[in-house]
């Protein structure tokens, strides 16, 4: 029979297309034959990026015999995570409360009314590695129920009532005035100073978190909290999390050192550590002299060079910068403006991450022997490697710097330098050769929305004006080809799915940064439009924003969630309030103000608790705590102008809002010690920093100056 997901818009769903399983997409129709038939539902949920979900593809439903049985006894369901981040979360969390973890595939056992009565990950077909063989928990649970189905259903029952009773993730209360204090100190108990980053192992980047904690830096200028940052930022830019070879971020670590990495690339991931490195990097080091020196370049020019890849922040931090923008310029942006959701850890199906490593051998084949003296230094590439499956293969990681390899074969440091970087070219040029991971090239609204930030950001750091440009068309191209006839905008181009908060919220963040990039007012009015259809369709009756607009559906999709945690993404409703906060500012309406402290009242009662999991809201409630920063440029088109433009977006300072004007113009909103403050000069800026107001500079380095964290 044909494949029901033949002509699916889901790349993973596509994938499984000569899977011998009859697959439903999620939707009314297999509900609907379970009940008539009185079958239960095996329900999986991956994603394409995903090594063990194509590890139980191929193991399990690729079998013949496994499908036999699927097809004998249950109806079978195929969810994208990515295209469906609302059935994700419920189903996440009723694994959680079953097994006490989560994560992909998820493998869900369903009654016809789509609640869970048993579930879990990955299980091998056979059963190994402590886990029960897939072929023999799918006869068993369908042999119960056969025989005794009110047995499993009122364990559903159960679980459902469960999930019922603690789906208020939310409690309402004031917000602690000590909060961000105690969610720092709850943040350092749990730091790695040996290796940088949060807790053992697997280790994940948290890069919300370490804003917060770059902005209770900045605020109180305690070296402890810079110490976080900045070991957590260097270990994970040295270690084999990021790609040295071809730039970005791969998703987790699977060691405490950062070293062996899931090699799939997020886009999502991608964006928020973009904007940490970015903030990080121009918080430390930003002079004057130093942001005259913009260059244009080419998306083609290679990320490395020796001038831009010291060993220590600030230099590290830019060379990372540097990196992830390469990869997204070539390997992650739709031309016509949008980025693609992900990069697969694997090219095959006996792969684990082979396109990322190497060999001795393969680095010998394509590099001359000084290089590779240099190489294996730098990057440890010995006879035994890193990976489990084939220990010939090396995760490249940062093992020496420079001056060490300069020391070991008797050259000068800058020769080093050479040596490694005309070996990666090489390296760049062989990998290049091999056949790519698959890149999904879905363009999801909150996802794209979240880099065309940090791309902002970036193109503002690197003064790289054709970055600014397709981030700006990105965002353009969202807003056009996303739009909802309902209002508001759909999960993605092309997307018939509808309803979710996160693309909402963060594509209303990002044309807050588009207005401050570009001084447009039409970004601020499609930001206020878009937040006030979220208030209007999201709210929740006890507060709060709920993850999906409130409608029928089918399985646990009636379920209300009202998403606090950053798993995987930013909370929702902590961008929500940030958006709000920011609106609040630029606009001086004070409904946008009302609705950021009903926002953080609806979560007040439980945010001291949230700490690393949370700091999206926190951050929230750090616009609501701590004074903000009113940056204005009056400036016409010019270079003059252009620095001072540039030096406001890039000048890092938490709560920042920058307005760009032209000279005779006035902006709507403004504080009114700003607006008494402008005197028609031009160029001129402006600061005030809550009340107070520092004296206005008609230069990029007393701009600069003025916005140093002190």
């Amino acid at each position: 029979m044909p494949s029901r997901l033949a002509d699916a818009s889901s790349a993973y769903l596509r994938s499984a297309t000569h899977q011998p399983v009859d697959w439903y997409p999620w939707g009314p129709e297999p509900f609907e034959r379970a009940r008539q038939e009185g079958k239960p539902i095996l329900l999986d949920i991956g994603a394409v990026w995903c090594h063990w979900c194509h590890v139980m593809d191929r193991e399990s439903y690729e079998s013949p015999a496994i499908a036999a049985l699927l097809g004998r006894d249950w109806i079978c369901v195929k969810v994208d995570r990515d295209e469906r981040p609302d059935v994700d979360a419920r189903y996440q969390r009723a694994m959680q409360a079953i097994t006490g973890q989560g994560g992909w595939p998820l493998t869900g056992f369903l009654t016809p009314d789509g609640d869970v009565f048993y579930g879990g990950t990955y299980f091998p077909p056979d059963g190994e590695q402590g886990r029960p063989g897939f072929a023999a928990v799918l006869e068993e649970l369908a042999r119960v129920y056969r025989e005794a189905p009110a047995k499993l259903t009122d364990q559903a029952v159960m679980i459902r009532r469960h999930l019922e009773e603690h789906a208020a993730e939310s409690r309402p209360g004031a917000v602690p005035p000590d909060l961000l204090k105690h969610a720092a100190d709850g943040m350092a108990r749990l730091f790695d100073f040996r290796y940088g980053g949060f807790g053992t192992q697997p280790k994940f980047p948290y890069p919300t978190a370490c804003e917060l904690l770059l902005a209770r830096w900045c605020d109180t200028r305690e070296a402890w909290l810079r110490e976080m940052v900045d070991r957590t930022l260097t270990a994970m830019a040295r270690g084999g999390l990021y790609d040295q070879i071809g730039g970005g971020f791969h998703r987790y670590s699977v060691d405490a050192r950062w070293i062996v990495p899931h090699f799939e690339k997020m886009a999502y991931d991608n964006a928020a550590l973009l904007r940490l490195y970015v903030h990080a990097c121009a918080s430390l080091a930003w002079t004057g002299a130093e942001g005259k020196r913009g260059r244009e370049e080419s998306p083609q020019s290679p990320p490395h060079s020796p001038s831009a890849s010291p060993d220590q922040p600030p230099g590290l931090y830019r060379h990372i910068i540097e990196g992830v923008v390469h990869w997204v310029t070539t390997v992650m942006s739709d031309p016509a403006g949008g980025y693609y959701a992900s990069q697969d850890a694997d090219s095959g199906p006996e792969d684990d991450g082979d396109y990322f490593t190497w060999t001795t051998d393969e680095v010998r084949a394509v590099v001359s022997p000084s290089e590779f003296a240099a190489l294996a230094r730098r990057f440890d590439i010995e006879q035994q490697g890193e990976m489990r499956h084939d220990p010939r293969r090396n995760v490249l990681w940062v093992r020496q710097t420079f001056r060490e390899i300069a020391h070991a074969l008797g050259v000068t440091e800058s020769d080093a330098a050479t040596l490694v970087e005309s070996g990666i070219r090489k390296l760049a040029d062989a990998r290049a050769r091999r056949a790519a991971p698959f890149v999904d090239r879905a363009v999801y609204t909150g996802w794209s929305a979240m880099l065309a930030s940090a791309m902002l950001a970036a193109g503002a750091f690197l003064a790289r004006s054709g970055i600014d440009r397709h981030a700006l068309a990105t965002l353009e191209r969202l807003f056009r080809d996303a739009a909802d006839p309902d209002g508001g905008v759909r999960h993605g181009i092309g997307s018939a799915v509808t309803g979710i908060l996160e693309d909402q919220v963060q594509l209303a963040d990002a044309a807050l940064d588009a207005y401050e990039a570009t001084g447009a007012r039409a970004w601020l009015d499609r930001a206020a439009a878009l937040m006030e259809h979220v208030w209007g369709t999201y709210r929740a009756a006890d507060g709060g924003l709920l993850d999906r607009a409130p409608r029928g559906g089918e399985g646990m999709l009636s379920h209300g969630v009202k998403p606090v945690l950053d798993a995987p993404t930013p909370s929702p409703n902590g961008v929500a309030v940030t958006a709000v906060a920011r609106l609040a500012e630029h606009t001086g309406h004070p409904s946008w103000r009302d609705r950021r402290d009903d926002l953080l009242g609806a979560f007040g009662g439980g945010l001291a608790d949230l700490g690393l999991h949370g700091a999206a809201l926190l951050l929230g409630a750090d616009w609501a705590r701590h004074p903000v920063t009113h940056v204005v440029v009056v400036a016409p088109a010019g270079p003059d102008g252009d620095a001072l433009r540039r030096a406001a977006r890039v000048a890092y300072r938490p709560r920042k809002v920058v307005t760009l004007l032209a000279p005779g113009s006035r902006a709507a909103g403004l504080p009114a010690p700003v607006q008494a403050m402008l005197d028609g000069a031009a160029p001129r800026a402006y600061v005030c920093v809550g009340t107070e107001c520092l004296a206005p500079t008609d230069s990029a380095d007393g701009l600069l100056q003025l916005l140093e964290p002190r």
